[in-house]
């Protein structure tokens, strides 16, 4: 199970700092997400911060964009460095111009599906992306209760991967701990997400915790 910390929880005022932390931890990927205050109730961060992070960091930047019509800012997260750029289905019209815009572009495509979105919604399009988000808590905000009943949507995902003969990871987030990361990879998931979890203390310490966890699940 690859892990990917998000900065949403992360000391604000010390990105940098948090996202050496965590890239010391030898975490996977680095899940930065991008709200609006329009697609979701928040506001985070834009292209400025993604670049200004770039210059400091090795990890893999998973820009998840929780905003509307996500097509008119997928050239510029990817000139800011964004490595994968995962665009929610239920946000734009326009679902496969996006992913392909950020295929051209040269960067992993991922569809993001939330929780009344069912996996059939996206079934054409599982072949041309590079990796499918199961929101397994309603986007906008960190800190949520993890829904378990999500992990029916993973199970399936992991089913059409091995059927079809798919590439894509399979990601999870939204409550994810040392106990829920259990049952998403018991489900199929191959990535997950953690912000609250991972930031509460030493992110080397809890970084630990959810890679434990999934070794133990593992035997």
């Amino acid at each position: 199970m690859k892990i990917a910390p998000s900065i949403l929880s992360a000391d604000f005022a010390n990105l940098q700092t948090d996202v050496e932390k965590v890239e010391q931890a030898q975490v996977d990927m680095l899940h930065i997400d991008v709200m609006d205050g329009h697609f979701v109730p928040n506001l985070t961060f834009g292209p400025n911060v993604v670049a200004a992070l770039r210059p400091h960091s090795q990890l893999v930047f998973d820009c998840h964009l929780m905003i509307e019509n996500p097509e008119n800012y997928v050239e510029a997260f990817a000139d800011a460095g964004a490595d994968l750029i995962g665009v929610q289905y239920e946000s734009t019209s326009n679902i496969h111009r996006a992913l392909d815009m950020i295929k051209k572009k040269g960067k992993l495509a991922e569809i993001v599906i939330n929780p009344g979105t069912p996996v059939s919604a996206i079934s054409s399009l599982l072949a041309m992306v590079d990796q499918v988000l199961v929101m397994t808590v309603d986007p906008g905000f960190g800190g949520q209760k993890f829904m378990p009943e999500m992990l029916d949507k993973v199970a399936e995902l992991a089913q059409i991967k091995q059927e079809k003969g798919y590439h894509y990871e399979i990601q999870v987030d939204g409550g994810v701990n040392d106990q829920t990361i259990k049952q998403c990879a018991q489900a199929g998931a191959t990535v997950a997400v953690a912000g609250s979890f991972v930031f509460k203390g030493d992110p080397a310490v809890q970084v630990e915790k959810l890679r434990q966890a999934t070794v133990e699940e593992a035997l």
